[in-house]
C-alpha cells in the first residue's frame, strides 16, 4: 500500500534532507515550507503523516496540528521540536498528535516511528472494517427469515438495540437465540465494543461464579493467576448469559446484585468493580414454572425481562425453512467445494413436513449432511437423513388423551424422551441434542420421570 507523508518545515536544508530520505524509502513526499500552504495541499491531497517543524513563521506546529485535526481527524501529525522544547511536543501528543521526535532528527528512528504509526493506522481501518462486516454478518440484515412471526421478533429487537435495556430472549434450543442477541449488540450503541458469551450450562457449578466475576490468585485450590471473568471482559460492550436458566439458586443472588447495583467483585477480593456492560439473556426453560418451583427467583426473572423477545420453533414459521435451505446449500456447498445448485422436489417437501425438534440448528445439520453425500448438482430425497422421513415420537390413543392439561404434556414429553433416547442408543449428549434441550435439563426430566 502506497503511504503520502507531508514534511513541514520551514528551513529547506531540513526539509530536503528529510524529503529525500522518506522517499527513498519508497513514500509519496509531499513538501511545504510554510504551514498555510500545508493546509492547502493537506485539503487537495489523501495525506496520511503530516511530518511538522514545532516554531514556524506563520503558525506553530500546535496549531497546524489542531487545524490538520480538525479538518481531518484520521491524519496523524509527528512534531519535530529542539531538544529544549520536548515539554511543547509533549502537550501537543495530548492534543492529538501521533509522536514527537527531537532535532536533530534521527532518520533511523524516524523510520520506526513512521512504520509503527502506519502498522497501528492499518490495524485500525482493518478493526473498523471487520467491525463493518460483523455488524453486517451479525446485524439484523444477516438473518434469514419471511415470516411474519420473525417480523414481529425482529421489529422487537430492532427497537430495543439502540437502547441499554436488559434483554431476555427464549425459546427452544436451535431457535436462533444467541443470532438475535448478536443482531441486537451490533445494531446498537455498543457495537464496537465486545460481544462476549457465557453459557451456563456448559459449566460446572463450582466454575460458573469464576467464570462470570473472575478470581484473584490463591481464591481457590488452582487459582495459580488472577482471572478476568466475563463481566470484565465485556467492558463497554453486552454480556450474553446463555442458558441462564441454568444458574443454580446460589448464583442467581449475586447476579441479581450486579443487575440492581452495577458491581461485582471478583472471587476472593473486596475490591468493587463497575459492571459497564448490556446484559442479554436467553434460556429454553420456562423460567416462570423454574419460579412457582422455587428454582429461579423471581426478582432476577424481573430484573432479566425487561424486555422479552420469544423466538418461535422452526415448524411454527415453515415460511423460514425455503429461503434457510437455500443459503445453507450456498454455503455449504463452497465450503465443502461441490457445485450444489438446488434441493428436489420431493426432498423440499420432505422438509417442508418435517417438525424439527432440534429447529435451525437441525436444518442446517441435515443441509450440511445432505450437500456432503450428494452425488448430483441437486440434493434429492435419498440425500436426506433416514429420521427425516420418519414421524416423531407422539402420545396416541385414548389413554394418552385421558387426565390434565399438564399430566399430556408431561405424558408427551415423556414420549418424546423415550424416543430420543432409544434412537440416540442412550446416549445423553445425543439426545439433548436432538431433542434441542441441554444435557442438563435431560439429565433434570430424567430424574423428574423416574426414566431410566
Amino acid at each position: 500500500m502506497d503511504y503520502t507523508i507531508l514534511v513541514v518545515e520551514d528551513e529547506s536544508v531540513q526539509l530536503e534532507s528529510i524529503a529525500g530520505f522518506l522517499s527513498k524509502q519508497g513514500y509519496r513526499v509531499l513538501k511545504s515550507s510554510r504551514p498555510l500552504r500545508a493546509l492547502e495541499i493537506a485539503g487537495d491531497e489523501a495525506v496520511d503523516i503530516v511530518l511538522s517543524d514545532f516554531r514556524m513563521p506563520e503558525m506553530s506546529g500546535v496549531e497546524l496540528l489542531a487545524t490538520m485535526k480538525r479538518r481531518n481527524p484520521g491524519i496523524e501529525v509527528i512534531i519535530m521540536t529542539a531538544y529544549g522544547s520536548v515539554e511543547s511536543a509533549i502537550e501537543a501528543m495530548k492534543l492529538g498528535a501521533a509522536d514527537y521526535i527531537t532535532k536533530p532528527v534521527d532518520l533511523h528512528r524516524l523510520q520506526i516511528m513512521i512504520r509503527n504509526i502506519l502498522e497501528r493506522k492499518q490495524l485500525i481501518s482493518e478493526n473498523r472494517l471487520l467491525r463493518t462486516q460483523l455488524s453486517e454478518r451479525f446485524g439484523f440484515q444477516g438473518i434469514i427469515s419471511q415470516s411474519s412471526t420473525m417480523a414481529q421478533v425482529m421489529n422487537i429487537a430492532g427497537r430495543v438495540a439502540s437502547s441499554n435495556a436488559t434483554v431476555l430472549v427464549t425459546g427452544e434450543t436451535g431457535t436462533g437465540k444467541e443470532l438475535i442477541a448478536k443482531a441486537v449488540h451490533f445494531s446498537g450503541s455498543r457495537r464496537e465494543q465486545p460481544f462476549i458469551v457465557v453459557n451456563c450450562a456448559a459449566l460446572p457449578e463450582t466454575l460458573l461464579e469464576s467464570e462470570l466475576f473472575g478470581h484473584e490468585k490463591g481464591a481457590f485450590t488452582g487459582a495459580d493467576r488472577m482471572r478476568r471473568g466475563r463481566f470484565e471482559m465485556a467492558k463497554g460492550g453486552t454480556l450474553f448469559i446463555d442458558e441462564v436458566g441454568e444458574i443454580p439458586l446460589s448464583l442467581q443472588v449475586k447476579l441479581l446484585r450486579v443487575l440492581q447495583e452495577k458491581t461485582y467483585e471478583r472471587v476472593g477480593s473486596s475490591t468493587s468493580l463497575v459492571a459497564d456492560v448490556r446484559i442479554v439473556a436467553a434460556t429454553n426453560r420456562d423460567l416462570e414454572s423454574m419460579i412457582r418451583e422455587g428454582s429461579f427467583r423471581s426478582d432476577l426473572y424481573y430484573r432479566l425481562n425487561v424486555v422479552s423477545i420469544r423466538i418461535p420453533p422452526l415448524r411454527d414459521r415453515r415460511d423460514d425453512i425455503p429461503p434457510l435451505i437455500d443459503a445453507f446449500i450456498q454455503r455449504f456447498s463452497k465450503e465443502n467445494d461441490k457445485q450444489i445448485t438446488g434441493i428436489s422436489r420431493e426432498a423440499m417437501d420432505v422438509l417442508m413436513k418435517y417438525s424439527y425438534p432440534g429447529n435451525i440448528r437441525e436444518l442446517e445439520n441435515i443441509v450440511q449432511q445432505s450437500v456432503v453425500l450428494s452425488r448430483s448438482s441437486t440434493i434429492t430425497r435419498d440425500d436426506l437423513p433416514i429420521r427425516v422421513s420418519e414421524p416423531y415420537p407422539e402420545a396416541s390413543g385414548k389413554d394418552e388423551m385421558q387426565g390434565s392439561f399438564t399430566e399430556k404434556v408431561e405424558a408427551f414429553e415423556q414420549a418424546m424422551i423415550l424416543g430420543a433416547m432409544k434412537a440416540s442408543g442412550n446416549v445423553q449428549t445425543r439426545a439433548a441434542e436432538q431433542l434441542g434441550i441441554s444435557e442438563r435439563h435431560l439429565r433434570y426430566k430424567l430424574k423428574k420421570y423416574d426414566l431410566k
